[in-house]
């Protein structure tokens, strides 16, 4: 089977969803907000330097810029994700500062599965609007099973994000954070599942994939993410994207 993708057509376009199964170990990064739940199989993955385990039902809050490292599975899983664009919530909750893990018999998770239950039924638009709204409120109520980065980590991060098209050293991150660039490597690790300069990529993929859909051409690209030429952007696009900016622009 490998990995599967398949869009499921929503009556409301406010929002886009997915099912995905997979019988193979990744990690990727997120690029939107997603509410995710496990249908089928069972998994362990790593978060915030710690293991967590979940089943069908199962349900994950996923913020822009957060890994997905799977390190374990029990036969094929299969995914359903719904994804919010960040205007929406904003507007309905602010800005999302953690994200979530919640079991499937979590009460906190009881608007997030209707979102889930009227995708999977294809509800009219009517009734889809009115649940996108109530896991949108939701969201508030599932701080208390919020996982977060330490302090160093978060400050890294921001300091990547912020200076994604410029040149950066590990002395800088290191400076930046108040750690050692030492402690700071297997912190970084250890929290996100990647080295900072594997994150940094991801983090440049995920731009320039919004650069082409803005209708950059893919030649423009490589400066204003911070890579040398475009061999380098072809090379680490193939490899996180699948194919090369010219063919996935071909295909928006």
């Amino acid at each position: 089977m490998a990995t599967h993708i398949q869009a499921l057509a929503l009556s409301a376009t406010s929002v886009s969803a997915m099912r995905w199964s997979t019988d193979e170990l990744f990690t990727a990064m997120k690029e939107a907000h997603v509410i995710g739940r496990a249908e089928s199989g069972c998994s362990e993955w790593l978060a915030s330097g710690k293991v967590w385990r979940s089943g069908p039902g199962a349900l994950q809050v996923k913020r822009p810029g957060d890994v997905h490292r799977l390190i374990s599975r029990d036969g094929p899983l299969t995914f359903q994700v719904v994804t919010i664009p960040d205007s929406m919530i904003l507007s309905a909750v602010g800005k999302v500062r953690a994200s979530a893990y919640l079991n499937a018999v979590d009460e906190r998770g009881a608007a997030l599965h209707r979102l889930h239950d009227a995708v999977l039924a294809n509800a009219p638009c009517f009734e889809l609007e009115v649940v996108i709204a109530e896991a949108m409120t939701a969201l508030a109520s599932v701080v208390g099973a919020a996982f977060e980065h330490p302090r160093a980590v978060r400050c890294a991060i921001e300091l990547l994000r912020s200076r994604l098209a410029d040149p950066i050293s590990l002395d800088d991150l290191a400076a930046h954070t108040g750690l050692d660039k030492f402690h700071l490597c297997r912190a970084f690790r250890a929290q996100v599942g990647l080295p900072p300069h594997s994150y940094l990529t991801q983090l440049r993929i995920a731009r320039a994939k919004q650069l082409l859909a803005a209708g950059v051409k893919p030649s423009d690209i490589a400066p204003r993410i911070g890579m040398y030429d475009q061999s380098q952007l072809n090379r680490h696009f193939r490899r996180i994207v699948g194919t090369t900016p010219a063919r996935y622009l071909r295909g928006l």
